[in-house]
């Protein structure tokens, strides 16, 4: 039987039946058909749905693990499954739903373990020494643990934005702008990525950067002639996404950002930014990565200039 009606039928259907009998038996045969496809979809959606919460539960349990190599290899299966999630948008709402369950959801994971601000391990009570439980050691965060948690994080939060609540929840800006001050380069790209995905469409999220002087961290960075030229590059791509993602929405938290901009990086710079935040983006996503590069680098060479 055909799941989808046959090209050659098309012609038959339009034509007259010499026999109404006939015309009864294919309109039997059409809904028969459709029932048969919506079976067929409705299997297939339980399969990718099953399928889907195996890999994000196998994922998490790594995610878990006190040791840092176990994490980063349950942080890489999350990273993967998330790829492959963004290319159909059926799997995408059925990833948005697995959010909903406290079990499957991501963000807290990562906060708890890779993201977990050195402060928290600190020792408070000495009563292990004196008991026959052994006390529990979670080896740190290493670089590369943190830098693909921050890529979960960023995944997580554009696929289903509501994880950006979860986010704030666990004070997700001020733990990214700590890492953006302190950790080495690979952890502060990743970390200018993931921000700007948690700062989308989330006020709260935009008040804790004000809070937390994002853009004066950023500016900071960009201005330095002595941190990595990569690095410099991608902080003039975060406030060129920033402007153009605030531009226009008065009611913004950080509606003042284009001021911030100018009084940090000076008048030439912040005109760069304003003006490449005024045109529209091309719908071919290579492109507008190009264009970024490109206006970032423009950014940075008026900066270098004074």
């Amino acid at each position: 039987m055909y799941l989808k009606r046959p090209i050659w039928s098309d012609g038959a259907s339009t034509a007259t039946p010499e026999n109404p009998s006939e015309s009864e038996n294919g309109e039997d045969s059409d809904a028969a058909a459709m029932v048969v496809e919506e079976l067929v979809t409705s299997l297939n959606t339980q399969r990718l749905y099953r399928e889907l919460t195996l890999s994000l539960r196998t994922g998490l349990r790594d995610a878990c693990a006190e040791f840092s190599f176990l994490r980063i290899r349950g942080l890489r299966s999350l990273l993967k499954t998330l790829r492959t999630v963004a290319d159909s948008d059926s799997i995408i709402r059925l990833f948005s739903h697995t959010q909903t369950i406290s079990d499957l959801q991501l963000v807290p994971v990562l906060f708890r373990h890779s993201l977990k601000e050195a402060e928290d391990d600190r020792v408070t009570s000495l009563d292990h020494i004196f008991s026959v439980e052994p006390m529990k050691i979670t080896s740190p965060s290493t670089d590369a643990e943190v830098a693909v948690a921050l890529r979960v994080l960023e995944g997580c939060c554009l696929l289903h934005p509501q994880s950006t609540v979860l986010a704030h929840k666990h004070g997700a800006v001020r733990v990214m702008m700590n890492v953006l001050s302190t950790r080495g380069v690979l952890e502060q790209g990743a970390c200018l990525d993931a921000l700007i995905s948690v700062l989308l469409d989330s006020s709260a999220n935009q008040v804790d950067f004000g809070a937390c002087n994002g853009i004066e961290e950023v500016a900071m960075l960009m201005r330095d002639k002595q941190a990595d030229e990569n690095l410099r590059l991608r902080c003039g791509e975060f406030l060129l996404l920033l402007v153009g993602h605030v531009n226009g929405k008065d009611r913004s938290p950080i509606a003042s950002v284009n001021e911030d901009i100018r009084r940090l990086l000076g008048e030439k710079s912040a005109s760069l930014i304003w003006a490449a935040s005024q045109f529209g983006s091309t719908g071919d996503p290579e492109q507008r990565i190009t264009a970024l590069h490109i206006q970032a680098g423009r950014v940075l060479e008026s900066l270098d200039l004074y």
